[in-house]
């Protein structure tokens, strides 16, 4: 149980007091009357003795009484009306309440944090021990205190209203005091009016009630005196004369009134009454609230005065002097009682208590008594008691002690002793369910049973409690002989207060008396009120001992549903639920979860009786234990409960806030309950919202928005395909976000903003992001532009299996204006939303979200006007579907977003989008410690007008082979208001596409060109030129390819550069299908400016991700090498073979039926193809599926003329035409593709000659050697495929280039895969440092000289004749690097074995057998020699040896120039 102000050893001798009646005539009630109190109220707050009394018991033995309180009463002959008590016992409790902020629900989670009324008590989760300590602590300290004043007030009040009964003679009166004014005409015949009075209302047999205590009721004269205005010499014969008719013990006279009430009071009186009254008043007001009589009516009159404040009111209504029928606890009958407080609201109470306190305010007591009155009228007190009251029950326990001697003695004692001798032990007691029910039997009024009842009372009332102890004893003895069970039952429940009260505890407790007692009222008597007294009395006296188990499971027997007697149980159910919580947090090792279990209970039975207040306050005391657990179903209720609970009391923010709560947790609830649970919500939050309507939009629990993934958009949504139109990709919100594409698009503007700058990236260039989301940087303030929207996309989730529907959603903001241009704009104007001019906002009509959905809503704004613009959240009604619970599945609402939906309730309000920004983590300091960075994702500054480019692709294929060229248009248009500048394209696939070089100029096209709507520049040519190569020039700077430049950055050639607003041009566009087979994303990055500069934004740029499919279409791989013949006139430097094969792999995937191979072109700064050395004459290059072709070409050095100028990068370019028209190969788009397919390998940095000769003389001449095998000779192999598509044939073109580098080295037009090498074994020591052999191989070394022999296929020789016959033959000697080189030609044989003797044996050389020569940087040199041979046959000439060596290089490399093939002679004879 809750601590209470008193001990148990001052509550019930508290409860149990010597009851005197009074009995006042009108005159004197009038003198109390003008202290607004009645006589008995005059008296309440001196009713206790400030001193000890001394009374003798029967054994003549001195008792000592403390604390004697007497309660004093006026008469009132009708016994209260049950359901006016339980009134009473309602409004008390209801009228006190803790005070205010006490009921505090705040918990930390995982706490109990247990906020018992008055004092806080925090309790930490590891479950028991943490507890138990804390709560020792709080227990034992004296701090702590958990006090429920409104219990301790129903249980004064209870045991104060108890009706007096015949079994027991506590609340009987023991004597009367007759009152009269010395103001009367004649006060000695108003006594004897008064005495007569109490006589008939004591024997007559009309009155049942009042019940007196004995027949001869001690009567005390009392006579009151007016200071202020009455004769003092009269009061005082008038008294004398009082004295010697009743004996100086029987009379008083008490003056008071010593100053008349209108007087203004210098002096501030202290009120003793007021404390008495407010309780006593409580049950009056529904008497001056809704009586006849008003209370204006107290003002001026005093003859009919009205008790505004007492429960002794005696109104003169009908004429008679005292109106003893109206108890001041009868209801007023029109008024049906079980309405006003049964009901489920009967809130009135708490306000009409608080209309009373304010009534009461006004009305000073005692307002004409003096600090001498209180004192008289203590000493009065005194007087009475000592004088009359005491010695009237000492006089009454002796006579009654004689009586019960004289009476009982021998009778009774002799049956028991007989029966005693002859059972031989004690009788057992009857289990009470065997006695048969006899609680209808009554003792006449002098059964000597009574009279030892009554004794046992008077000393239990003067506190003697042995004695009464004893007595009680003997009479429950002879009770339950009688099995007159009601008189057992309170006989033993006095017994076992009697027993606790025993000074000295000379025995413990009988519990089981009680126990007992209980059980008897409760289930044979059928009387609630007795067993309830019992257990409140029991449980203290428990409590006392500190046995809150037994005192809990006490208070909980009690607590039924049942009504008895029109005493409502739900009330009393619940104090005592409530003090068995408090019971079970009170024991040593605190049960909470049983306190906070019982608490629940109690505040359910609470809100039974219409105490929502307190209701409200137990199950915020149980959420506290509750909350945080997981018990999620048990916190729903509470939170349910609560929200009910607080709107009933129009606590409505406490009703949103637990209503919010269910909502907000995880439920785990049905649908319908869910579906109940957001009805009352709304309903609640919509009884809010009207009470303030123009307050701030409250924050919504429903549906959850997961704010960090809020996507903001800036820009136009893109437009969808418009027949063969298709706009670029640009950014959507319906792209996925992926770190490795936006890192790749990155480093596209990078590289256009390098270019743009001269190769700097300005420090200020920040990456433009047009879609910002939780993995973006948004740590800067993003900026937007004036009149383009801007979207934001916010993820909403309903927890609920209710689906939610938003209507009217739209997005909250704030904005100030701004100049950004440098001029301060003075006053900086705070707009909120709602100013359409500067920021339109769009809204949703209706957006639906299904039970357990998550869905994004996509919200935009436009703004109008440049400044700061904060978007602070969403503004929307909440409501749901009428009917439906759910609405999912197929088709079950169709009308989804067509305002179909009957919306059942909504509430308008907002929910705030709050970003917390990412966890900053770089230097120490935020490392240790947990630092966030912002997200200004939602804060963009709207800046001036930009120019807004859309570009459009038309004819765009999304499937090609490899190699396809086909043409396509571009378009690009300038949809705003600014025109725009600087246009280009970045990608990293330059080859995959271009818009053509300077060289574009369209020339006329032929006819079959333009018939066959080829992508290629073609001139038609005659026959003749067949096989031959056509030769024509170009730079590779015009197709923006050169040294140092960015072949990825391309200028888009806009007409004059500008792009004027709504303008739009278009401009063709070649593409060439990638070398390898699949599917592939190429990124265009479209750059572009405006022609105003802008301080914010410098530029804008759009985005295409094109996606094509390649399909395989032809492989090609060539080689080259030096050829041996004869050089031609023109050629110096050698001519070389240049073998080219063709191999269809396309497998018909894409209908090919064949290629045509139409021309091969070459394309070099040195070297040009002459013709082909094909030796078929078949014109027409035909490969099927699966074929393979090979050519042979020519190619020779160009010209000295055509190689001169290599500063200007110029190219030469060889046709050799395998049809009727020629494609020139160095114009677009043939040159364009050539030209970026070797712009990667231009990429590459050249090698440097080296500074420190010494140091790198040998890997210089490496390199040099190394050149001799180089050659940079590009092959473009062009064709055509026939296709057939939809039974009509369809001519596609295509180009593969080989680059040739190395002589021998085999060249491939598609990229190689490379072989992983294969495993190899590991090594576990540390390789050597060994060198890269600085020595060239073998095959560089025999391509530094060419050699060639010419000489005489066959020769006639007249063997008969001449026997030696001399052949000439001249080596030609080639010098192919370009330093001087020295070359020692060796003639002689080298005899390496026989057979070799058997072939070189039969001829020699003659003359010189060693030379020494230098050969110039590409010198030619030729040798003139002579064979000389003796026989026919046929003989290898290819002997001689050659060694070279650089000639400025101290080591030699010296290795034979190996011939590639023999030098064969046929020698006849003639």
């Amino acid at each position: 149980m809750a601590q209470c102000v008193q001990s148990v050893q001052e509550l019930i001798p508290d409860s149990f007091v010597p009851c005197v009646a009074a009995l006042c005539s009108d005159e004197a009630e009038r003198l109390t009357r003008l202290n607004h109190l009645s006589f008995a109220e005059l008296l309440k707050p001196f009713s206790r003795l400030t001193s000890e009394v001394h009374m003798r018991d029967p054994n003549n033995q001195l008792h000592i009484i403390k604390n004697l309180k007497i309660a004093v009463s006026n008469i009132i002959t009708q016994p209260p009306q049950p359901g006016a008590i339980r009134k009473l016992l309602n409004d008390v409790v209801s009228g006190s309440q803790p005070a205010e902020g006490l009921v505090a629900n705040v918990i930390t989670a995982g706490d109990y944090d247990l906020n018992i009324s008055d004092r806080s008590i925090k309790a930490s989760v590891p479950w028991y021990s943490n507890w138990k300590d804390t709560l020792m602590e709080l227990k034992e300290s004296s701090l702590y205190t958990a006090t429920t004043p409104w219990f301790e007030s129903y249980r004064e009040t209870f045991l104060q209203s108890m009706p007096a009964s015949d079994h027991e003679f506590l609340n009987h009166y023991l004597a009367c005091m007759l009152v009269a004014s010395s103001n009367e005409v004649e006060p000695m015949e108003q006594f004897s009016k008064l005495s007569q009075e109490q006589h008939r209302i004591q024997h007559n047999n009309d009155y049942s009630y009042p019940k007196w205590f004995i027949p001869n009721t001690l009567k005390y004269y009392v006579l009151l005196h007016d200071v202020s205005a009455g004769d003092e010499q009269r009061a005082e014969s008038i008294y004398e004369e009082m004295k010697q008719k009743y004996g100086t013990q029987g009379c008083y006279l008490l003056k008071i009134n010593s100053r008349t009430s209108n007087r203004a009071s210098d002096e501030q009186i202290p009120d003793p009454w007021s404390q008495y009254l407010q309780k006593s008043s409580i049950q009056n007001q529904e008497s001056y609230e809704d009586g006849p009589c008003t209370i204006t009516s107290n003002k001026n009159s005093d003859s009919n005065l009205l008790s505004l404040d007492g429960l002794d009111n005696e109104v003169k209504v009908d004429g008679l002097p005292n109106n003893f029928r109206a108890h001041p606890l009868q209801l007023d009958q029109s008024s049906d009682p079980s309405n006003s407080i049964d009901g489920p609201d009967h809130v009135k109470s708490a306000s009409s208590l608080h209309e009373t306190k304010k009534a009461n305010t006004g009305i000073i007591h005692g307002a004409c008594l003096t600090l001498t009155d209180h004192d008289r009228i203590r000493q009065f007190i005194q007087e009475f008691t000592f004088r009359g009251l005491l010695p009237h029950i000492e006089k009454t326990i002796r006579q009654l002690n004689d009586q019960l001697i004289s009476r009982k003695g021998l009778s009774r004692s002799l049956f028991s002793a007989t029966k005693k001798w002859f059972s031989g032990s004690k009788v057992p007691e009857k289990s009470i369910n065997e006695l048969k029910n006899t609680s209808g039997l009554l003792y006449p009024p002098e059964a000597p049973e009574l009279q030892i009842r009554k004794m046992a009372d008077l000393c239990f009332l003067v506190q003697h409690y042995d004695l009464a102890y004893s007595c009680y004893h003997t009479a429950k003895k002879d009770f339950l002989n009688d099995q007159a069970m009601l008189y057992a039952a309170g006989a033993l429940e006095m017994a076992a207060v009697s027993a606790f009260l025993q000074p000295g505890a000379p025995r413990p407790y009988p519990a089981h008396y009680m126990d007992t007692a209980i059980q008897t009222y409760r289930d044979i008597c059928k009387n609630m009120v007795l067993a309830e007294r019992c257990v409140l009395l029991s449980a203290e006296i428990l409590k006392s001992q500190s046995k809150y188990s037994e005192a809990a499971a006490l208070l909980i027997r009690l607590t039924s549903e049942s009504t008895w007697k029109g005493m409502d149980s739900d009330l009393r159910s619940a104090l005592l639920l409530e003090q068995a919580a408090h019971c079970f947090i009170n024991m040593k090792s605190p049960m909470v979860r049983k306190y906070a279990f019982h608490m629940i209970l109690a505040g359910h039975r609470f809100s039974k009786a219409g105490q929502k207040k307190h209701a409200l306050r137990c199950y915020c005391q149980a959420m506290q234990v509750y909350k945080g657990k997981g018990w999620s179903l048990a916190e729903d209720h509470i939170n349910f409960t609560i929200g009910r609970q607080s709107y009933t009391l129009r606590q409505l923010d406490n009703a949103v806030s637990a209503f919010r709560h269910i909502l907000i947790n995880e439920s785990k609830q049905s649908a319908v309950q869910q579906g109940a649970f957001l009805r009352e919500y709304l309903y609640v939050y919509k009884n809010v919202s009207q009470l303030s309507p123009d307050g701030p939009l409250p924050q919504l629990p429903l549906p959850y928005i997961n704010s960090s993934a809020t996507r903001v958009f800036f820009g136009h949504d893109r437009r969808p395909a418009d027949g063969e139109k298709q706009a670029a990709t640009h950014v959507s919100l319906d792209q996925e976000y992926d770190s490795e594409s936006s890192q790749q698009w990155r480093e596209l503007e990078e590289q256009v903003v390098a270019v743009v700058n001269k190769g700097i990236i300005p420090s200020s260039f920040y990456p433009t992001q047009y879609c910002l989301n939780s993995y973006s940087d948004n740590s800067r303030f993003p900026l937007a532009v004036v009149e383009e929207p801007i979207t934001v996309e916010v993820a909403f989730r309903n927890p609920l299996k209710v689906p939610l529907l938003l209507t009217d959603l739209s997005l909250l903001w704030k904005f100030q204006p701004k100049d950004f241009s440098g001029k301060d704009n003075e006053e900086v104007k705070e707009l909120i939303t709602g100013e359409p001019e500067m920021i339109g906002t769009e809204v949703i009509s209706e957006f639906l979200i299904n039970s357990e959905e998550s869905k994004v809503a996509r919200l935009k704004l436009f703004p109008h006007h440049i400044g700061e613009l904060h978007i602070l959240g969403v503004v929307y009604n909440l409501g749901t579907i009428q009917g439906s619970m759910t609405v999912d599945g197929i088709g079950a609402l169709p009308g989804c977003h067509t305002g179909k939906h009957s919306l059942s309730m909504s509430v308008r309000g907002r929910q705030d989008l709050e970003i917390q920004g990412p966890r900053l983590n770089n230097t120490k300091e935020e490392k240790t410690s947990i630092k966030y960075g912002p997200d200004r994702r939602l804060d963009p500054i709207i800046t001036e007008e930009m120019p807004l480019l859309e570009v459009f692709f038309i004819h765009f294929p999304t499937g090609l082979l490899c190699g396809e060229i086909r043409k396509a248009y571009v378009e690009f248009v300038n949809v705003s208001k600014c025109p725009l500048t600087a246009l280009k394209v970045v990608s990293k696939r330059p080859e995959f596409f271009t818009f053509g070089g300077n060289t574009a100029v369209l020339t006329p096209l032929s006819p079959s060109a333009s018939e066959n709507c080829s992508a290629y520049k073609t001139v038609v040519t005659d026959s003749t030129s067949v096989c031959t190569a056509l030769i024509s020039s170009a730079s590779s700077v015009d197709f923006g390819i050169g040294i140092g430049s960015q072949p990825e950055v391309i200028p888009v050639p806009l007409p004059d550069t500008v792009l004027l607003p709504g303008a739009s041009v278009q401009l063709p566009m070649w593409l060439r299908g990638p070398d390898e087979e699949g599917v592939h994303e190429i990124n265009f990055l479209f750059y572009y400016e405006s022609v105003k500069k802008q301080p914010k934004i410098r530029h804008r740029i759009l985005r295409h991700t094109a996606v094509i499919c390649t399909s395989r279409s032809l492989n090609v791989r060539a080689t080259v090498c030096r050829s041996n013949s004869l050089e031609d006139e023109e050629g110096r430097g050698g001519n070389m073979l240049v073998f080219v094969d063709v191999e269809n792999t396309n497998t018909s995937e894409a209908g090919v039926k064949e290629f045509h191979i139409v021309q091969v072109s070459s394309s070099s700064k040195h070297w040009k193809l002459q013709n082909s050395v094909n030796l078929t004459e078949n014109k027409e290059a035909k490969l099927a599926s699966r074929e393979k072709g090979k050519f042979c070409f020519k190619a020779v050095r160009c010209k000295e003329k055509e190689a001169a100028v290599q500063s200007s990068e110029r190219y030469t370019f060889a046709d050799i035409i395998f049809g009727n028209e020629q494609i020139i190969s160095s114009a677009s788009p043939c040159a364009d593709f050539f030209y970026r397919s070797l712009s990667s390998e231009l990429k590459k940095p050249q090698a440097q000659l080296s500074l420190h000769t010494e140091k790198h003389s040998i890997e210089d001449a490496v390199r040099l050697i190394q050149k001799c095998s180089e050659v940079d000779l590009n092959i473009i192999i062009l064709w055509k495929a026939y296709v057939v598509e939809d039974s009509k044939q369809l001519i596609l073109e295509g180009q593969h280039h080989v680059i040739l580098r190395t002589i021998g080295k085999e060249a491939f037009s598609y990229p190689q895969k490379q072989e992983l090498p294969e495993m190899e074994l590991l090594k576990f020591f540390r390789p050597e440092n060994t060198a890269v052999s600085s020595r060239p191989s073998v095959d560089q070394l025999s391509n530094l000289i060419k050699t060639s022999l010419h000489y005489p296929e066959s020769f006639n020789h007249p063997f008969h004749q001449k026997s030696l016959c001399l052949v000439p033959v001249t080596l030609l000697l080639s010098n192919c690097s370009k330093a001087d080189v020295d070359v020692i030609v060796d003639l002689r044989h080298k005899t390496t074995s026989p057979e070799a003797l058997e072939i070189h044996g039969s001829f020699t050389w003659l003359g010189q057998t060693q030379y020494k020569l230098q050969l110039k940087s590409q010198e030619i040199h030729s040798l003139q020699l002579k064979a000389c041979f003796v026989h026919t046959g046929v003989y290898n000439l290819g002997t001689p040896r050659v060694f070279a060596k650089l000639s400025d290089q101290v080591t030699v490399f010296e290795t034979s120039q190996q011939n590639s093939m023999p030098a064969l002679i046929i020698i006849n004879n003639m």
